[in-house]
């Protein structure tokens, strides 16, 4: 067993100061975050990622921090700022993919849908019960044969009575097997595009979850395949404002603002762990760290995780200032995803042989910067919808 590299992280690498930029307020949002993921995550999450398995006693405490709902305000939520929530997400990176996720898909997808999407009486029945988390939410939008041209969606609803009734199939629905709040999204007999609570799904009859296995990243996070058939949902449970998919890319593109600070986070903790490894690991009768091969990997990684992270605070200035678009989004997530798989990679190597080992951490990290790569949209989109955003032509299809 090496030397408890965990303590790397602990002060953070920020190479341009970014930290002069924080006021007391969000620095003490941030200094939260971290201090959860130093003394719970990072210390106990290997083992449930070895077994594939959810950390559920983990997961759970995230609910002590001041963070659920993320951007949203009332009925309990957070409310904190643009800044605030981009550090959030690159903290929890740095903790863990797999719990970073869990908190995404509740607090932001599924929070984010009910928040922007669903009427004054829905949010009032449901977001305060999803801060106290004691109801977990889960997003069902991606289909087996619906990934990226997810606008595309096949599962269908129609009304009957006081019900709509949902058939189809989803895939790769995060958090859905121990959801509260399972949202379907599908489109109805005319067409339209609707979201659908579906509450308690485990005991509703038709709905079928089951867990997808063997993932090579994020996989202390369960992911599942939702089977509809013939369910009943009541009415009153469809999202009020939810009419079209341009409603719900409103919640992808926001997703994609925290993807773009998580793949930072999960870049700079590689980093992190590597430079620390290479200060104290010897050969040849010296660290690593002084030789010019080693050098070059940290000066490639430390570049890179710098400027993710320059990218990062730029962009929530512009949300703060109402000048976020699809595109801003997109270049960020097409960036920092891809550069996330080389600096973990870079990470990887610098440790050699105990790069491997799941007890060093760059390897979940390393594995989980594959899942950031395509989850979100995958990068070859993004990347077309910023040339869309050059252009103004879509080259998508």
């Amino acid at each position: 067993m090496l030397k408890d590299l965990s303590t790397a992280v602990k002060a953070g690498f920020d190479f341009y100061h970014l930290e002069d930029r924080l006021t007391d307020k969000e620095r003490d949002l941030r200094d939260q975050v971290r201090e959860f993921n130093q003394t719970v995550v990072i210390p106990n999450i290997n083992p449930y990622w070895d077994r594939a398995e959810f950390p559920r006693e983990i997961a759970m405490q995230v609910g002590q921090l001041p963070i659920m709902g993320g951007m949203l305000s009332g009925y309990g939520c957070a409310g904190i700022s643009p800044l605030e929530m981009g550090l959030v997400a690159f903290e929890m990176a740095k903790g863990d993919g797999s719990i970073g996720t869990f908190y995404g898909v509740h607090s932001g997808l599924a929070m984010g849908s009910i928040g922007t999407m669903g009427s004054e009486e829905q949010k009032a029945r449901w977001l305060p019960a999803m801060v106290r988390m004691e109801k977990i939410g889960a997003f069902g939008l991606t289909e087996p044969e619906r990934g990226s041209n997810a606008v595309d969606v096949q599962t269908r609803a129609h009304r009957d009575g006081d019900y709509y009734v949902l058939n189809g199939a989803k895939r790769w629905i995060g958090n859905a097997s121990i959801s509260d709040l399972l949202i379907i999204y599908a489109r109805d007999e005319d067409g339209k595009f609707g979201g659908y609570v579906i509450e308690n799904p485990s005991q509703v009859e038709g709905v079928e979850i089951v867990d997808i296995q063997g993932k090579i990243g994020k996989r202390a996070i369960l992911n599942a395949d939702i089977t509809l058939t013939n369910v009943r949902v009541p009415a009153e449970n469809k999202l009020a404002y939810c009419n079209s998919f341009r409603d719900t890319a409103m919640v992808l593109g926001m997703g994609r603002y925290g993807v773009a600070w998580e793949a930072a986070g999960v870049a700079t903790a590689a980093f992190e762990y590597a430079l620390d490894y290479a200060k104290n690991r010897e050969a040849f009768g010296k660290p690593i760290a002084g030789f010019q091969l080693i050098q070059q990997k940290l000066v490639e990684m430390a570049t890179e995780v710098t400027l993710m992270q320059l990218l990062c605070f730029q962009m929530a200035e512009l949300l703060a200032n109402g000048q976020f678009n699809e595109g801003i989004a997109s270049m960020a997530k097409y960036n920092n995803a891809r550069k996330a798989r080389y600096v973990t990679q870079l990470a990887r190597e610098t440790m050699g042989g105990n790069g491997i080992l799941v007890e060093n951490n760059v390897a979940r990290l390393m594995t989980d910067a594959e899942v950031i790569y395509t989850y979100e949209g995958t990068n070859e989109i993004n990347m077309l919808l910023v040339g869309r955003a050059l252009t103004g032509i879509n080259a998508i299809a």
